[in-house]
């Protein structure tokens, strides 16, 4: 193949936008050269950047600009608001493209096979995390009347989910959020928020700098109970070989020794509570069932058979995303992903992102599993093992997406929209307020 490479990444979030980086950065990208075209099912492009990452955090979102560097580049094409595989099946993909790079990451919530998780006022934490940051196709409205509330998981979804609910709407006000969050937000009950740990502190998945943000607000008392600051051989060990855990661990201890303050909004951080059943009466939450654990000498923990019923009218679930399956694609339920081989999961199709490694690990790991993805791929192309495309010219997806009537976006109409958005922003003293309705995000972009 004498003529340029022609690249399709499905998915514009940073593992689909790395992987463009990448192919970019390659020998090849001198000669013969390539072109990558980037599909992404919103109108706007950077995935959970945009929808996943809680909107009092600039700091990761100014990701957004290393981002839109490589985006900026020429060789390189977004088409929004094109789905995989409605608007384009993979055979398709094919008859444009010599490689298929799936970077479609993690959107749904993880199972937590538990009874009565399933009655109202049970909630996944993607779900609310849309919802707050403005996604286009979930409710505009958010039930938040309950006064006491759970959240099952020690991650950093757990603590953006626990940071929001405990929050006042104006706290959030200068942030990006869209009018029908701040006006939900406003009705919130909350008072009371439960974060809850099946293993201790030594364990937890928090980042330090997130979990010391908790205590940054002025309307947020955190509470950590002295008994759950427990660490076996196992948790020691830890504590050594992981600088971060150790910090978490460090600031947990500190926030367990001190007086407990006035601020109006008790946000408690519970270990060794293992959940074992959301109670109920009439369908709805009343509560919720844990079990306590203790620590096995490694790091893990067992039952001790002691159980604990605790007074809540909500429980969000915060226990890890899990990725769609994709079709004409092998999946494993059980992990989530996609089976491969260095990211290949045949000559011509690739996976990167969460989607070939589960949703693990930080935005920055996303970087080196592009590139590993990648290698793979021009491995392929240095060995003949990749099917010419048919109609490998640009315009050719250009007029198939318009023939079958696909209302597509483009960069420059990302850059529309992020005009449009900051405009709304500026009106109210705010750097931006997010457009919610996908006809709305269109019509912004020019579609």
């Amino acid at each position: 193949m004498t003529r340029t490479l022609r690249v399709a990444v499905v998915g514009s979030g940073p593992a689909g936008i790395y992987a463009a980086d990448a192919l970019l950065k390659s020998d090849v990208a001198q000669d013969p050269g390539v072109s990558v075209d980037v599909f992404e099912r919103m109108p706007a492009p950077f995935g959970l950047i945009r929808y996943g990452v809680a909107p009092d955090h600039p700091r990761i979102k100014g990701i957004i600009t290393a981002l839109h560097q490589v985006m900026d580049k020429p060789q390189i094409r977004l088409f929004g608001n094109v789905d995989y595989p409605n608007d384009l099946t993979l055979d398709e993909l094919h008859r444009f493209y010599d490689a298929v790079i799936f970077a479609t990451g993690a959107n749904a919530d993880r199972d937590l096979g538990i009874p009565g998780i399933e009655l109202e006022g049970s909630y996944g934490a993607a779900d609310f995390v849309f919802w707050y940051d403005g996604h286009p196709d979930v409710p505009r409205t958010w039930p938040l009347t309950a006064e006491k509330v759970a959240v099952l998981g020690v991650g950093n979804v757990a603590l953006d989910v626990a940071r929001i609910l405990a929050k006042t709407a104006d706290e959030l006000l200068p942030t990006e959020i869209p009018a029908n969050v701040h006006e939900g937000l406003k009705q919130n009950a909350a008072k009371e928020i439960h974060v809850f740990g099946r293993r201790g502190p030594a364990q937890a998945k928090f980042s330090p700098m997130e979990l010391r943000e908790l205590d940054h607000s002025p309307n947020i008392e955190v509470i950590v109970d002295p008994e759950d600051i427990d660490y076996d051989e196992g948790s020691i060990a830890t504590r050594r070989g992981n600088k971060q855990a150790d910090m978490v661990a460090s600031t947990l201890e500190n926030w367990a020794i001190r007086d407990v303050g006035t601020r109006p909004h008790r946000l408690y951080l519970h270990f060794f509570e293992s959940p074992v059943e959301v109670l109920g009466e009439g369908g709805r939450v009343v509560g919720l069932r844990t079990e306590r654990t203790e620590l096995d000498g490694s790091g893990n923990v067992r039952g001790t058979g002691r159980f604990k019923e605790w007074d809540l009218q909500s429980v969000y679930r915060a226990v890890g995303y899990y990725s769609e399956e994709l079709a004409k694609l092998p999946f494993d339920p059980d992990s989530g992903t996609v089976p491969h081989d260095a990211g290949r999961v045949e000559p011509g199709t690739y996976v990167t992102g969460w989607i070939k490694r589960g949703p693990v690990g930080l935005i920055g790991h996303t970087k080196g599993d592009a590139n590993e993805t990648v290698a793979s791929l021009l491995s392929d192309y240095a060995g003949g093992e990749l099917t010419p495309a048919a109609l490998p010219e640009p315009e050719a997806v250009d007029a198939f997406l318009r023939e079958r009537g696909v209302r597509f976006t483009t960069w420059d109409g990302w850059q529309r929209l992020d005009a449009r958005e900051r405009e709304l922003g500026t009106a109210e003293g705010r750097e931006r307020v997010k457009i919610v309705p996908r006809d709305e995000m269109l019509d912004a972009s020019g579609a």
